[in-house]
């Protein structure tokens, strides 16, 4: 099982590296089009995968922004910050960066420093300051419900570990309000996180200097709304709207709502 699974681990670094460099080079073509509008870059967490945004991403393509969708590795909070940090500087023109669970914690000290980051959306998101952890933020709030729903660890030839959600405990967990056969296709499809990356602490918060707009579920298991909430408040945040009755994947079960802050975000920042 650890043989097959370093196989795999090895194959998806490969694939995610072939992404990205045929990715980055009409990244920058893109953005050289003469539209005035930014560039949405979207940085899905633990758990999910770049087709979360699906929904969100439709919709803002129908309105004419340029919209990537990038692997987050989800190995450790800096070396993913690192890799998103690479696509935003191949992107000539403004963005709005977007990131979900986890992916706040990434995308918060991406876009440090990344003048051409021009606003922060996080989706359900952690928002953490200097030290602050996934784990230690999504505790310090009661009503979390993550940790007796994840699957026994799996083991790495690094000596790290992999965590997944079981399947069966997946829909209630992470996406309860996600139709039953599109939620079971989810938990099957999965990205694990490197138990490391949740206790990794972050470091200076682009959420400090950039504008920031938050969206999270009333329902969200996985990261308490008062996490939210107080995240929110902290940063200053221009816009927040908790969702009456969503999950943790507030994204796919409403694409709208996330589609609207996004371009209010675009035009509130827009030069």
């Amino acid at each position: 099982m650890n043989a097959i699974h370093t196989q795999v681990r090895s194959a998806l670094v490969s694939w995610v590296a072939i992404v990205v460099a045929a990715v980055l080079p009409a990244v920058a073509s893109a953005g050289t089009t003469g539209t005035s509008k930014p560039t949405v870059l979207l940085v899905h967490g633990a758990f999910a995968e770049s087709s979360s945004w699906n929904g969100t991403a439709a919709r803002l393509l129908a309105h004419g922004y340029t919209v990537v969708a990038i692997a987050n590795p989800l190995r450790g909070v800096k070396s993913d910050a690192t890799v998103v940090a690479e696509v935003i500087d191949s992107i000539p023109g403004p963005i709005v960066l977007v990131g979900h669970s986890y992916g706040g914690n990434v995308i918060t000290i991406a876009a440090t420093g990344k003048a051409n980051v021009k606003a922060l959306v996080y989706v359900a998101a952690l928002a953490p300051d200097v030290g602050e952890s996934a784990a230690g933020l999504s505790g310090r709030f009661p009503g979390s419900t993550l940790g007796p729903t994840l699957a026994p660890p799996v083991p790495l030839a690094d000596g790290g570990k992999d965590l997944y959600i079981q399947q069966d405990k997946f829909r209630a967990q992470f996406a309860a309000d996600v139709p039953v056969g599109e939620a079971r296709l989810m938990a099957v499809a999965q990205r694990p996180i490197a138990e490391a990356a949740l206790n990794e602490g972050s470091g200076e918060p682009a959420w400090k200097t950039i504008p920031s707009w938050f969206l999270y579920g009333s329902l969200d298991k996985n990261i308490p709304p008062a996490a939210h909430a107080f995240m929110a408040r902290r940063a200053g945040a221009r816009g927040t709207v908790e969702v009456k009755g969503a999950s943790h994947v507030v994204m796919i079960s409403h694409p709208d709502a996330l589609t609207k802050m996004i371009e209010e975000a675009a035009a509130q920042t827009a030069n």
